[in-house]
């Protein structure tokens, strides 16, 4: 967990005394301090997380967590875990800083809430803001955290698999969803890691579609798109089927799709200006009689939560870097009528990229 802390630090000049991450409750949880503190269960609910210098770290939590904690720190030097009631959290976080002149604060996953504590309890600290630093570290993954994603991928890829099984005339696409999130479950995922996407038929067209009761038929073409977590780190991944009599035009949208991402994936090594994945695979589609309906950006980083604080399109100022895991996942979408999107999680490496997600990609017509 050292490594961890000191790559934090070693974005902020000049640093902080010391960085402050808390917990509020559920969904509000800092994912930074289960970057630092590296547990791979619990909530975690109101616990703090006080990152040095030095790359020591200390972990204040309640009693419901306290041998979860104490397991996970067991044998780091580095780590210190102190357990305290809610009620004593606020007391101990002022004797442990007493003297700390700067604090680092997560501002983009800080509540409102413990700020006005902390500033109530450090009055002439000053605060500062650690946000893009904390980004910038947890952006590159170290071979634990890829591990670890690659085992989320392996089961989001093995579901992708299994999906054209699943597939029957009358289901709806709530159904599918939660078919596929139970198949998450029993290949080991702890839950999923953003709200399943299933579109039959025209709500493919609709990149963000949340599943509802609209029945499967034949001749439509669907989008999927879903994720799971295992040991707190995410999959992502999206793939699209035809279900019943092949429509012609879908097919070939399916074909574009999978060459966009082919020449967005060509471009794929350390050191290329992101935008350039992106542009690739806007050529594609541009000189397709669908320009214009590539209508987000190709990609984003994922790790600890499925949008891990990055992601890039047409104008974006950063260059990939080894290490990033990243989507690629180029689109094309026709109201009224369906879409179509491909999307693997790959992980950069210096002269290309590692496919994290396996599941074919290639155009599925599912007999109805």
């Amino acid at each position: 967990m050292k490594p961890r802390v000191l790559k934090v630090f070693a974005q902020l000049d000049p640093a902080p005394d010391v960085i402050l991450l808390a917990n509020a409750v559920e969904p509000h949880l800092d994912q930074t301090f289960f970057y630092l503190f590296d547990v791979p269960a619990g909530l975690f609910e109101g616990s703090v997380a006080i990152a040095h210098p030095d790359g020591e770290l200390d972990i204040l939590t309640g009693a419901l967590e306290s041998e979860t904690a104490f397991q996970a720190a067991k044998g780091d030097p580095h780590v210190k875990v102190q357990v305290v009631s809610r009620e004593e959290t606020e007391a101990a976080v002022k004797k442990m800083l007493s003297g700390s002149a700067t604090i680092g604060l997560n501002y983009r996953e800080l509540t409102h809430e413990w700020f006005v504590r902390w500033s109530k309890l450090f009055p002439d600290a000053k605060w500062t803001d650690t946000s893009n630093a904390i980004r910038t570290a947890r952006v590159t993954k170290d071979p634990h955290e890829i591990e670890l994603l690659r085992k989320a991928g392996d089961i989001g890829s093995k579901v992708g698999r299994d999906i054209p099984g699943l597939l029957k005339a009358g289901m709806t696409e709530l159904e599918l969803a939660s078919q596929m999130e139970y198949r998450m479950g029993q290949l080991g995922a702890s839950g999923r890691s953003f709200q399943t996407i299933v579109g039959f038929g025209a709500h493919g067209a609709e990149p963000h579609y949340s599943p509802g009761r609209t029945q499967l038929k034949p001749g439509v073409s669907m989008v999927c798109d879903f994720g799971c977590y295992f040991a707190r780190y995410a999959s992502d991944i999206t793939r699209s089927f035809h279900f019943g009599p092949r429509d012609d035009e879908m097919k070939k949208v399916h074909e574009k799709v999978f060459e966009a991402q082919q020449a967005a994936l060509s471009t794929v090594r350390a050191g290329v200006p992101a935008k350039e994945v992106h542009l690739a695979a806007q050529r594609v589609i541009d000189d397709s009689p669908w320009k214009g309906r590539l209508t987000h950006g190709v990609g984003h980083s994922i790790g600890l939560v499925v949008h891990d604080g990055w992601g890039y399109g047409p104008n974006a100022e950063d260059s990939l870097l080894e290490g990033m895991a990243i989507t690629v996942e180029p689109g094309i979408y026709l109201p009224g009528h369906g879409g179509v999107r491909i999307e693997d999680d790959i992980v950069v490496t210096k002269g290309g990229y590692e496919f994290l997600t396996t599941a074919p990609r290639e155009y599925i017509e599912v007999a109805a």
